[in-house]
């Protein structure tokens, strides 16, 4: 699909993944590396434990399908051929400190006067403004900064990280589809852009809207091992068997209610639970707990019921019954048992790649299956400088653009996705957040619900002013801002008819329903097709449209579990303990944005259309690649071990002065190590113990250890919940929070774009749709329905 785009990749080790998604949709991506090769190469784990930079499973990860291009950028030569590269290049990605590149004349400026229709990606801590944009970083600091970390972990321990370093790989996987976006208003303007990514608020995605608590007046999240703690109420998704572990959605609403009512019917079944119990209303007992008609005593004696039951199950048997009775249940799967899914193996997921000196290695295999486009398996991770003189000696190449420079005032600033049409029929969180982006980037978002089923994001928390509207939930407005919202019942034929006008007028359709879902309605992709026939159809759900579990339901808490999350995070002497919530919800969206975009830049080539299968768990496996290949190559099972890392040192999150106040802290260098220890009063090569260094923080106000620690280049960063995220003047900075009115009246707050765009930046104005808002003007001003059309829609009761 991006065939006739080269991406110039001068990332490092934390930021590989964002070239690697482009070269997955078909980019030719070129890694810029030193002559000692890029980072990542020396880093571990390695394949048979060897430590030789082409053995790097880190780098094999996220370097496969990119060509090697060695540069030394300290000399003229290096500069002038990476000039002569940027010259006729499509995008360049880099991931250094604000400033770095642009004191060589490699910045965004310097080269928008060489290539004008380059696209310029920053991928940076904190982005390219602000006061924190020069800050020293690391995956904990960001995952603290982020609000992430006070949501993950037991809450008698501190704050926990996710076992694999997962910050820069939200920021970089942000990236791919900002990338897209770019290149997208480029085939109009025929100008490149400034994309500006912060890592901080990328992270902010995977705390589930929590972080809006504060601005909303509404409680505050706070981290409850693998469960949801917000305003005395503990929603339990983690429960132990008999064999290890598993996660379930033990929720209520109209959407998740009728699941936990057919578990308790179960449960029933088996003679470990009342009739009493099992005919609670599991629809609204929420709102039940939320008055006090149920108290929360009752609500943890449920939980334990359900805990002596899941102890009389195996992981294998509480799956297969999800699978049979519809329940929401996954086994916290280890890498072991994801390399031997069934479901994967069904799906053909996994990419057998022959690597020089490793022979046939297995990786994780596409993001999203495409119907016109389908991949194939990319080319080994590069010898170290094997294409330069390849890519050095080709013939000089130009932009693949057809419009002239453009500048000043006549440069273009329209939404890039202005003549984008979407209609939404997604739910929960994953879905709505991808076309969340496409809306704030100008794209016209039909979102369709029903009022007979209320979407789950409208019943969950936080609420402003912690009321349990469904108009008011914060989620709901954060990942729906900017779209239209219209109500059908899709069980009148009236209403599929207007959903087949719709069709016809939109570019795109995305449904998160089950597979039989769409068919039976008379919408599979082949029905969809003769509609509109350059339509992308896009179809989301947790394991994908084929295989044995197509039929599974659930969340994102389920698809972690699934894809090896939980089984990484945690305390060695404890059960799993995270990552926070519904964890691929907030991995996934980023995924699908590339995807479209991509179908997209297919479409404008060809004028072709297709449909893509996407599951959110093969997607948000790439999360956890180098645990995999370690596994796979070396036979090594990835163990939790809190917040250790087996490179840097000292590093975890460490206590301040107060209760529940917490600062993380990583020393990556040798220089770090000293200056921290000067800070301490300690020699500068004495060993600085965890035990020591807790010992100096607890004495300390958390934000002047901060401050300390970044004087002296240490990474360090209070970790914040929704208070300290509402009053960062680094967010305030970056127009996160951004301020709008309710349409039944009153305040209501969303958080902003995480990435900028130097020319055409995210337009926020309106918040998420109340039920049926723009039902009429959608049917009169898109549909160009008359009064009496309507009038017999409304009659048909096919207008909810």
């Amino acid at each position: 699909m991006l065939a006739h785009c080269r991406v110039l990749d001068l990332t490092d080790d934390r930021c590989n993944l964002a070239g690697h998604i482009l070269a997955s949709l078909g980019a030719e991506v070129i890694a810029i590396e030193p002559p000692e090769g890029t980072s990542a190469r020396h880093i571990g784990p390695f394949a048979g434990d060897r430590e030789d930079p082409e053995q790097s499973l880190l780098h094999w990860s996220y370097n496969r399908g990119k060509k090697s291009v060695v540069l030394d950028l300290a000399g003229d030569k290096g500069r002038n051929d990476l000039l002569k590269l940027a010259a006729g290049a499509d995008v360049l990605i880099e991931c250094d400190s604000p400033g770095k590149l642009a004191s060589l004349a490699f910045g965004p400026d310097d080269l928008a006067a060489l290539n004008p229709a380059l696209v310029y990606a920053s991928i940076t801590p904190y982005g390219h403004t602000g006061p924190k944009a020069g800050w020293a970083a690391s995956d904990v600091t960001l995952l603290a900064s982020g609000g992430q970390l006070s949501l993950t972990g037991d809450a008698d321990r501190p704050p926990l990280r996710v076992g694999l370093p997962q910050a820069y790989l939200h920021g970089s996987a942000e990236a791919a589809g900002a990338i897209l976006i770019a290149l997208s208003e480029r085939a109009t303007s025929g100008l490149g852009q400034h994309v500006d990514v912060s890592t901080q608020q990328s992270v902010m995605q995977a705390t589930q809207s929590y972080m809006l608590s504060t601005a909303l007046n509404a409680p505050l999240g706070e981290r409850a091992a693998g469960s949801i703690r917000a305003g005395g109420i503990i929603l339990r998704l983690g429960f132990p068997c008999k064999d290890g572990n598993v996660s379930i959605s033990l929720l209520f609403g109209a959407s998740a209610g009728p699941f936990t009512a057919r578990l308790m019917r179960w449960i029933h079944e088996e003679g470990m639970l009342t009739v009493e119990d099992r005919d609670k209303d599991w629809v609204d007992y929420g709102m039940l707990l939320h008055t006090g008609e149920e108290s929360i005593e009752e609500f943890e004696r449920i939980k334990l019921l359900v805990e002596a039951f899941t102890l009389t199950k195996t992981k294998e048997e509480l799956l297969d019954a999800a699978l049979e009775k519809r329940l929401l249940i996954a086994p916290m799967w280890n890498v072991a048992d994801v390399n031997d899914s069934k479901q994967l193996a069904s799906r053909d997921y996994w990419e057998m790649i022959d690597v020089p000196g490793a022979g046939r290695v297995r990786f994780p295999g596409p993001m999203s299956r495409f119907s016109a486009t389908p991949s194939t398996a990319l080319r080994a991770p590069p010898q170290l400088g094997e294409h330069t003189e390849e890519v050095l000696l080709a013939e000089p190449r130009r932009a693949h653009v057809d419009r002239t420079h453009q500048s000043g005032a006549d440069a273009p600033s329209a939404p890039p996705l202005q003549d984008l049409k979407v209609l939404d029929l997604m739910w929960a969180m994953a879905g709505p957040a991808y076309t969340r982006v496409l809306a704030d980037y100008g794209a016209t978002i039909v979102r369709i619900e029903s009022g007979s089923s209320i979407e789950i994001c409208r019943s969950l928390q936080p609420f402003r002013d912690n009321d349990p509207d469904p108009e008011l939930s914060g989620i709901f407005h954060n990942v729906n801002a900017g779209k239209l919202g219209v109500s059908l019942n899709l069980g009148k034929p009236e209403a599929r008819e207007v959903l087949r006008d719709l069709i016809r007028w939109a570019d795109v359709l995305t449904e998160a329903f089950s597979p039989k879902a769409m068919k039976n309605w008379g919408f599979s992709y082949d029905d969809v097709r003769k509609i509109n026939p350059d339509i992308i159809m896009v179809s989301t759900c947790l394991m994908g449209q084929t295989g044995p579990m197509a039929m599974y339901a659930g969340f994102g808490n389920l698809a972690a579990a699934l894809s090896g999350f939980h089984s990484i995070t945690g305390w060695p002497d404890r059960p799993p303990a995270g990552p926070f919530s519904a964890y691929t919800d907030y991995v996934a969206p980023r995924f699908t944005v590339a995807a479209v975009m991509a179908a997209l830049e297919h479409r404008r080539m060809t004028g072709e259309g297709q449909y893509l299968d996407f599951s959110q768990a093969e997607a948000s496996t790439h999360f956890l690649t180098p645990a995999l290949l370690d596994y796979t190559v070396n036979g090594r099972i990835f163990e939790p071990a809190g917040n250790a890392h087996p490179r840097f040192s000292p590093h975890g999150v460490f206590p301040a002065v107060g209760e529940d106040q917490w600062v993380a802290i990583a020393c990556e260098t040798t220089e770090q190590r000293r200056a921290l220890a000067g800070e301490m009063g300690l020699d500068p090569g004495e060993e600085i113990t965890e035990e020591a260094l807790a010992a100096w923080t607890s004495g300390q106000d958390r934000y002047a250890t901060q401050a300390r620690l970044q004087a002296v280049g240490v990474p360090g960063h209070v970790v914040q919940n929704s208070p300290e995220c509402y009053e960062d003047p680094q967010l305030e900075a970056r127009g996160h929070y951004v301020h709008l009115e309710h349409p039944n009246g009153g305040p209501m707050v969303v958080e902003g774009s995480r990435f900028a765009l130097s020319r055409t930046p995210a337009r926020i104005t309106e918040v998420g749709p109340t039920l049926g808002q723009h039902t009429f003007e959608v049917l009169t001003d898109i549909l160009g329905y008359d009064g009496d059309r309507i009038a017999d829609l409304a009659v048909a009761e096919a207008l909810e």
